[in-house]
């Protein structure tokens, strides 16, 4: 092995290498007290005769009964309801003229990573596929220490400053009195407090759009949010903000679909990731960064360090610098998504902040947060959250020490060590922090920079298709629909005039407001095409089909369509009143992957209704196959069918001339060609233009 290879195979498994240390399988082995002690019985509690009371003196039930009545710890307070994995992360060219971070230099090196996704409103309870922000962790597990890019899947936030950010998650969370509604947002108190702090305006517009109900955590985007900096060898500093870019495109789901996902099956987001992974359909993102050179933080017309405001991708591109791939479930879902701990402190030499002030407030609370949830200032020494390079520090003791300390010196100056550990120079890796200069008065304001609460909102809804603006009003009356209070609803559908008078006018028809009597007060006629999710990347790979068959299917034309659809990355899942098997009008048999009562449209991406009149007479008979096609097709799905099976198509009230994404193979010998016609369809992701 070469000295380049060996490198690269010790940076790309060391992290796991660590973890194997910590695992524990217990095939084939004796039950044992959690002091080694061999256990003879774990079936009946210690007892005074055998109707008799249970005897303290049986400390196996103490140790057992104890464990379990502390294996919980506290959920998080924001994000608790997430997935993780494990992968790596490889940068594509050496990026010395920007940062000198060592983990975005050497593109033979793979830097191991954890991946955290998550919705942030609701209980570690709550379903998957709720209307919420996104958020986006992730782990680098660099030679330099621990490296935690903590980012959502929406680039903007709700508030400029962190001073309000327990206003905020108050607001959302259930409400104290009643303690409902769990993971939603469609409440009197979060839209009286979005109504009263307006700097919410850009972010409610993004949590109100299909990027808040997204397909997969695969084919969602991710951004740090915050502008941080990038410093280089020669201490030249610039301005950054972060991107991962998923490699199969920005898709969502439709709202009617994320409800009912929420309660058929509310675990479809993680088994979604854990599938992919276990199939070999490795998640991939590419890295972006928007670079502002400090002499031009001033040159724009919005501030650069407000966390409610983007930098348009059109006026300040994104530089492509590497590609992230999750290749590894996790071994145990409570020691590693569970206790994995994050925090956007956590950076290497090459990567500082700014002065954006609701990242300043964060640099502070995730360390405060993480000593209620995992029991003291140890967390770092759980195995996910160990750095794969050594630690050294006098920093001693504590709930949960793991670490051993040799010695008598817990102590910086000493000579009785030679004064080690020591601090390391900036030659030698020691972090160093920016030399910002800095001067002004202590002030409780915020700069005026940030007093403009509405121009991006503006552009945010000017970039949106007819299609998604549609979605939009009506998520904005689904949620000020399920507020009580009149006041709180003229109050949203007054702030909403700001930001487009139609917008606005429409939301208050649906919700009983009066019209904004005043037209907004700024006019911005900017567009930015990366904001449309219409524009994203639309591929086949790791789709999945539902294929409608019943005894007499027309086995060559689903044979053939199955090997089509496995060639181009799409998973076909045959769907059938019983399970068991099925037999085609040629005697051959396939076996049935659910039934039309464990499953449901909503869990594929596109369905198709084999031909063969015996099985689709069979399936017409059944109210439920009905609907299963209904369903897809109201929710702009590609549906197939072969040419017997249009009839079902035809029950469901499909019109066959001139339905968008509606494929029939009107000639079963000549499957490849409608094939194809399907494929297309499907890599189309929605037929929207079915709404007009």
């Amino acid at each position: 092995m070469k000295k380049d290879e060996k490198n690269q195979s010790v940076n790309e498994n060391s992290k796991d290498q660590q973890l194997e240390q910590f695992r524990s399988g217990h095939d084939g082995e004796a039950l044992t007290t959690n002091q080694g002690l061999r256990v003879s019985e774990d079936e009946h509690s210690l007892k005074a005769g055998v109707r008799g009371p249970t005897l303290m003196e049986d400390f196996h039930f103490r140790e057992k009964m104890t464990h379990f009545d502390h294996e919980r710890i506290p959920e998080r307070v924001v994000h608790a309801r997430g997935y993780a994995a494990h992968g790596h992360f490889q940068v594509y060219e050496p990026m010395a003229e920007y940062t000198k971070a060592k983990f975005l230099q050497d593109p033979s090196v793979k830097t191991p990573v954890f991946v955290r996704f998550s919705t942030v409103a609701g209980s570690r309870g709550s379903g998957d596929t709720v209307r919420d922000v996104r958020g986006f962790a992730t782990k680098f597990y660099t030679e330099e220490g621990n490296y935690d890019l903590v980012g959502n899947n929406i680039p903007v936030f709700f508030i400029q400053d962190a001073i309000k950010f327990p206003d905020l998650v108050h607001s959302f969370k259930p409400e104290p009195h009643n303690e409902i509604p769990q993971a939603s947002t469609a409440h009197d108190t979060f839209w009286d407090f979005i109504a009263n702090n307006t700097e919410s305006a850009h972010m409610v517009m993004w949590a109100m759009s299909d990027r808040a109900i997204p397909r997969s955590y695969r084919m969602m985007e991710g951004f740090g949010v915050h502008t941080f900096r990038f410093v280089n060898e020669q201490g030249k500093a610039r301005f950054v903000k972060f991107h991962w870019k998923p490699v199969l495109g920005v898709h969502s789901l439709v709202w009617d679909e994320a409800q009912k996902l929420a309660g058929k099956d509310p675990d479809f987001h993680r088994k979604d990731l854990y599938e992919a992974i276990e199939m070999g359909d490795y998640p991939e993102y590419e890295l972006g960064v928007q670079m502002i050179d400090e002499d031009d933080e001033f040159k724009f017309d919005f501030d650069v360090l407000d966390p409610t405001k983007i930098w348009p991708e059109e006026m300040i591109p994104v530089k492509i610098i590497g590609k992230m791939t999750l290749d590894q479930n996790v071994t145990n879902v409570f020691a590693e998504t569970e206790q994995v701990a994050f925090h956007p402190g956590h950076v290497v030499p090459g990567i500082d902040f700014s002065n954006d002030p609701l990242l300043q407030g964060r640099l502070f609370s995730y360390t405060d947060t993480q000593l209620t949830r995992l029991g003291g200032p140890n967390f770092h020494e759980l195995p996910i959250n160990r750095p794969v390079c050594p630690f050294h520090n006098n920093q001693r003791d504590g709930m949960h020490r793991m670490t051993i300390d040799r010695g008598q010196v817990s102590y910086h100056k000493n000579s009785l060590q030679s004064n080690y550990p020591k601090p390391a120079p900036a030659s030698e890796g020691g972090y160093e922090h920016y030399q910002e200069k800095m001067e002004g008065k202590k002030v409780r304001e915020r700069s005026d920079s940030f007093k403009d609460h509405y121009s991006q909102a503006i552009l945010f809804w000017n970039s949106m298709t007819e299609v998604e603006k549609q979605h939009i009003i009506d998520a904005f009356s689904f949620e000020i629909g399920k507020v009580k209070s009149k006041d709180v609803q003229q109050q949203v559908v007054d702030m909403l005039g700001n930001i487009d008078t139609f917008l606005a006018a429409q939301v208050a028809v649906s919700v009983g407001a009066k019209k904004p009597a005043n037209s907004k007060t700024m006019e911005v006629t900017l567009t930015s095409p990366a904001l449309s999710q219409l524009n994203t990347v639309k591929l086949p790979n790791t789709r999945k089909v539902a294929i409608l068959a019943d005894n007499g299917f027309n086995t060559a034309e689903v044979t053939d369509l199955m090997e089509l659809l496995k060639k181009s990355g799409i998973t076909a899942e045959i769907i059938s009143k019983n399970l068991g098997m099925i037999q085609g009008d040629d005697g051959k048999e396939l076996e049935v992957n659910h039934t039309l009562l464990t499953s449901s449209s909503v869990l594929y991406d596109a369905l198709f209704v084999a031909g063969g009149q015996q099985s689709v007479d069979s399936l017409k008979q059944k109210k439920e196959a009905v609907y299963f096609v209904d369903e897809a097709f109201s929710h702009f799905k590609a549906v197939g069918a072969g040419k017997e099976g249009s009839a079902l198509l035809a029950a469901a009230g499909i019109s066959l001339e001139g339905s968008p994404g509606v494929v029939v193979f009107e000639n079963s010998n000549e499957v490849t060609a409608e094939s194809q016609k399907f494929i297309d369809a499907i890599i189309e992701h929605r037929h929207w233009n079915r709404m007009m």
